[in-house]
């Protein structure tokens, strides 16, 4: 028996589609959380650890790879907006905690 096609995306679109509202707030859930994860990578040296390193073991080297990988894996979500420490500056990012919520469900939309 023939193997299945692999797609180019991975994890698949219809998996994260499912962890999120609709496909605007995954792509701006999934572009914030790699402009954070990419500050992670290049404060390695500094050890300022202000950024949440990634929540996965990913194979991938891209930000925006390892922010798919942790929204399928349920391990970012869209939070409330809260003002930061910055003024102007808005935090759309959520580290879910894994003692948070055990289920691994994504949260109920409002």
């Amino acid at each position: 028996m023939a193997e299945p096609r692999s797609t180019m995306i991975d994890p698949a679109i219809e998996d994260l589609l499912d962890k999120v509202d609709s496909k605007f707030s995954l792509v701006t859930l999934a572009a914030k959380r790699g402009r954070q994860i990419n500050s992670y990578f290049n404060q390695l040296g500094e050890g300022l650890g202000a950024i949440v390193p990634p929540q996965v073991s990913s194979v991938a080297r891209k930000p925006l790879s390892i922010a798919l990988e942790e929204i399928a894996a349920s391990k970012v979500r869209a939070g409330v907006p809260v003002e930061t420490a910055e003024p102007g500056e808005v935090e759309l990012v959520e580290v879910v905690d894994s003692t948070d919520d055990p289920a691994g469900d994504p949260p109920a939309s409002s």
